[in-house]
């Protein structure tokens, strides 16, 4: 399936937290957008792989994309190697995305910046012809480099290339990260405390969406870094 769009996410939760609101906003636009967790976040202090498996899988249904897909790379021990890449390679080939969405160039978790330059080189070496690989069903595949990949904020504050208006779906946003009820803040529960798992940083993660909007002028925004100089062909493409 070609999608329009495909976001990565080095855990199950990735997705959500940095760009959940304008992937539902895409989809509500009518594009075609799959999702790929690289590891099931299996050394995660709460919950477990399994739990998660579950979350991720309704956290998907709540934002309506295409599909959602996992490597099951090892969670905190993947690298940015020959065997990794080519199996991103291969899910790049097969989908045909015009723009990738990937985790933070820099961020607390050492996975997240892993995972971004994976990716990032993967979506690079995808479009090299001399590099050959096959789908599930043994046919050789076309190469295919995405005309753009943009790189979403995490835990640390990282100033923005570019925003995306996601007024209307912030709800949205935060409906798909509280369906990992096993992560985050939960008055109730019992298991150990973590970084993210603080009222006030689920808090933050709405926080920060209101206050890139007002800088941008809308009710709520989602920042990128980009890799390549945005263009625009006349200036009211500019708000």
């Amino acid at each position: 399936m070609k999608v329009d769009i495909l976001a990565f996410g080095a855990h199950p939760d990735d997705i959500e937290l940095g760009c959940g609101g304008s992937i539902a906003k895409a989809v509500a636009d009518g594009k075609n957008v799959g999702l790929i967790d690289l590891t099931r976040g299996e050394l995660g202090t709460r919950g477990s792989a399994s739990i998660r498996d579950k979350e991720a899988a309704l956290a998907a249904e709540l934002l309506g994309v295409k599909f959602r897909k996992n490597l099951g790379f090892r969670d905190g021990f993947f690298v940015n190697n020959e065997p990794h890449q080519l199996e991103i390679i291969k899910l790049i080939r097969e989908h045909q995305p015009e723009l990738v969405l990937c985790n933070a160039i820099d961020d607390r978790h050492i996975d997240h910046a892993k995972g971004s330059q994976l990716v990032s080189d993967a979506c690079f070496l995808s479009g090299l012809t001399k590099i050959e690989t096959n789908n599930s069903a043994g046919e050789a595949q076309t190469a295919w480099r995405p005309a753009r990949v943009y790189h979403y904020i995490q835990w640390k504050e990282i100033t923005p290339d570019i925003v995306f208006d996601i007024s209307g779906f912030l709800d949205k946003k935060i409906e798909a990260i509280n369906a990992y009820a096993s992560q985050f803040y939960d008055e109730k529960s019992d298991e150990p405390a973590t970084p993210i798992s603080s009222k006030n940083f689920l808090d933050s993660v709405r926080y920060r969406a209101q206050n890139l909007g007002r800088l941008a002028g809308v009710d709520a925004a989602e920042g990128f870094t980009v890799e390549r100089t945005p263009l625009i062909t006349n200036f009211d493409q500019l708000h």
